[in-house]
């Protein structure tokens, strides 16, 4: 990559880890504080799940915004939504003032997230979208490992105290973006196209054209695996703390120590299995992979068990989201916005319902969740292997 490269990339890691630190900061206290306000397993799934369900509806959306409007615009935006929404958090103990700040959280993803990852496609050639979605995923991952970690350390001095701290550096985050972030013109999009669909298309018919795109399976994958995903990710912090009696400092250093292992991966082994391997053999291989670990997580007797466990399923994500984003932005041909807003919206659609049915059922057994995301994985792994059979056979033919 050229010096100018590097720099644009290093702005936006910066800015995503600013944006995601912010969010971790609240993750290792959530659990304790739903309790504290008397609230359970159906809260917890519906703060994701609300979070999801406004990111699902606002994604194309966004995503054409940042092909008619630019990048810069999108990204300011949406850390300024997510900047609102934890000020919004902070500030009530009402339930449903709580889920609004969702909904403004929401949105806000929406905006910041497409634009992103579509700034990096716009940046980078062919061969280097990997490692730059890949940087990208390792800021990210690197903001869920500082983010618990203050998180915890800061719950010692009052449950509200972590809400308004990451407040404050997503705030950080905007005025970052606003001072060095600079508009990146992307070379294949074509803005009247996307003025013309913004305006004609509703959320039906985006979805409508996204199933004649030929990335629609990988946007199908995102879907189901998301669902498997976050139907653990959303009660995992309170399976810790009914199980094994966790405190917010053990959750903090579960999700910090699992955050280590992403950033080293997607820093140092994404790109080069990528390139040696191909997107689509590294989909099924941890697919499997973290299949193997949410059965392994049924077995887990002791929180050092389901630790070790829990390892090996962020490694796993850790490879797939990247390699998922990467696939999608290669096969998008003049629409990359469109393309990301698609995979952020079918991302939601997985978001909104996994962790909703995911909070049902811990409420009526805590180990539902764990099997439910092995189901949806093992699906999402079979659709794989299926499609990728397909493109062989179809490519074979046309040999």
């Amino acid at each position: 990559m050229s010096a100018d490269q590097k720099k644009k990339i290093s702005i936006l890691m910066i800015n995503m880890f600013i944006a995601i630190a912010s969010f971790g900061i609240v993750i290792p206290i959530l659990p304790s504080y739903l309790e504290s306000i008397n609230q359970g397993g159906m809260a917890a799934g519906l703060m994701i799940a609300i979070f999801a369900a406004a990111q699902f509806v606002f994604s194309p959306i966004a995503g054409k915004w940042a092909d008619q409007h630019g990048r810069r615009k999108m990204i300011i935006y949406g850390l300024l939504g997510l900047t609102i929404s934890m000020f919004v958090f902070y500030a009530s103990d009402s339930i449903w003032v709580l889920y609004l700040s969702r909904v403004i959280g929401g949105v806000g993803a929406a905006m910041l997230i497409p634009a992103i990852f579509a700034y990096i496609a716009d940046i980078t050639t062919f061969d280097q979208r990997a490692k730059g979605t890949s940087l990208v995923s390792a800021a990210m991952s690197l903001g869920i490992v500082v983010g618990p970690g203050i998180g915890g350390f800061l719950a010692d001095y009052g449950l509200k105290l972590p809400f308004l701290v990451s407040a404050l550096v997503s705030l950080g985050a905007v005025l970052f973006s606003v001072i060095w972030l600079k508009e990146h013109d992307a070379t294949d999009a074509n803005p009247k196209l996307a003025a013309k669909l913004t305006d004609e298309e509703s959320m039906l018919v985006k979805i409508g054209r996204s199933t004649k795109m030929p990335y629609f399976i990988p946007l199908v994958i995102t879907l189901v695996m998301s669902f498997g995903l976050l139907a653990y990710e959303s009660v995992v912090g309170l399976y810790l703390d009914n199980q094994f009696d966790s405190t917010a400092k053990d959750i903090a250093f579960m999700i910090t120590a699992t955050g280590v292992v992403s950033v080293i991966v997607q820093l140092f082994i994404v790109d080069r299995i990528v390139r040696r391997y191909g997107e689509v053999t590294i989909l099924i291989a941890f697919l499997g992979v973290a299949a193997f670990g949410f059965l392994m997580s049924l077995f887990a007797g002791s929180y050092a068990m389901f630790f070790a466990v829990s390892l090996v399923i962020f490694l796993a994500t850790s490879i797939l989201r990247p390699v998922l984003n990467t696939l999608i932005s290669k096969m998008a041909d003049g629409e990359v916005g469109f393309a990301m807003g698609m995979n952020n919206a079918y991302m939601s659609i997985g978001n909104v319902i996994g962790p909703l049915l995911a909070g049902v059922l811990y409420d009526i057994n805590i180990v539902y969740p764990f099997i439910l995301g092995l189901i949806m994985l093992m699906i999402t792994m079979f659709i794989t292997v299926a499609w990728q059979r397909s493109r062989a056979a179809k490519a074979s033919t046309a040999v």
